[in-house]
């Protein structure tokens, strides 16, 4: 039952991942290439997505974007979690003044709303990519603090743990070696889930100007510098966000397959 939506979840990563590596082999025009003679074709032949304002090949722009929101969504999610893992594991480990203030910290972090943070931490750092992986970091990574300290607090009386501990293992040996990777398993679920919101938030943040900049292709500015021509073109905003749709959609089917098969409901 679990293993249904491991394949199409695998296949359509993958073949991202394929997309991403083999834009500049697949792609047939430069993608920042205007050609104002080609303005807002339909699809065609000569361009099978059409093109946009500028006279842009949307395929390109398309292919190439995905290196970049593949990007963001395999960077935005990895720092947090190891961040967060880390924090997670010696509040829920060590307790006390740690834990303490851990959990203080999470307070104030969850005490804004997600995306307010996110925004004010970019515009404090300035535009780009760096910005908005800094933001991710240091927002991201109270959920899996959470997810991570609540394992540790109940693994750690377990048998094997006491065990461990009365052979004198050190604590960072019984934490790193003997607990931490029989907890990580709902954090790991928990990232496919993730890197959707890590997806949709760049692609928003790029959609509101802070995030990747013009020229460069991404899904998100390409919906952005399409909005003034959603009734006369329609073909501009279509592609980017299906693209962005799928992915996503990739992205929850591997994170719903993994689930079941370690035993984990979000």
């Amino acid at each position: 039952m679990g293993l249904r939506p491991l394949a199409p979840g695998l296949v359509i990563l993958a073949a991202f991942l394929l997309v991403a590596i083999l834009a500049p082999v697949i792609a047939p025009y430069d993608p920042v290439l205007q050609d104002p003679l080609a303005r807002l074709q339909p699809p065609s032949l000569a361009h099978i997505f059409g093109t946009d304002n500028f006279g842009r090949d949307i395929f390109s722009r398309v292919l190439h974007a995905c290196r970049v929101d593949l990007q963001m969504a395999i960077i935005g999610v990895v720092f947090p979690f190891l961040i967060g893992t880390v924090v997670g594991s010696l509040a829920g480990f060590f307790g006390g003044i740690i834990d303490l203030c851990v959990m203080r910290l999470i307070d104030i972090v969850l005490a804004f709303p997600f995306l307010v943070l996110m925004l004010s931490i970019i515009v404090i750092l300035g535009q780009g990519l760096t910005s908005f992986y800094v933001a991710m970091a240091l927002v991201g990574w109270v959920s899996y603090a959470r997810l991570i300290r609540a394992q540790i607090l109940v693994l750690k009386t377990t048998d094997y743990a006491m065990a461990a501990t009365s052979l004198g293992f050190s604590k960072m040996r019984i934490l790193f070696k003997h607990l931490l990777p029989n907890a990580v398993a709902g954090s790991l679920v928990f990232s496919m889930s993730d890197a959707v919101l890590v997806l949709l938030s760049g692609a928003a943040i790029s959609y509101l100007g802070l995030g990747v900049q013009p020229p460069t292709a991404e899904w998100g500015v390409m919906v952005a510098e399409a909005q003034g021509f959603v009734t006369q073109a329609w073909w501009i905003t279509l592609f980017p966000g299906l693209s962005i749709v799928l992915l996503a959609f990739g992205f929850s089917l591997l994170g719903d397959a993994m689930g079941e098969v370690m035993g984990v409901h979000e």
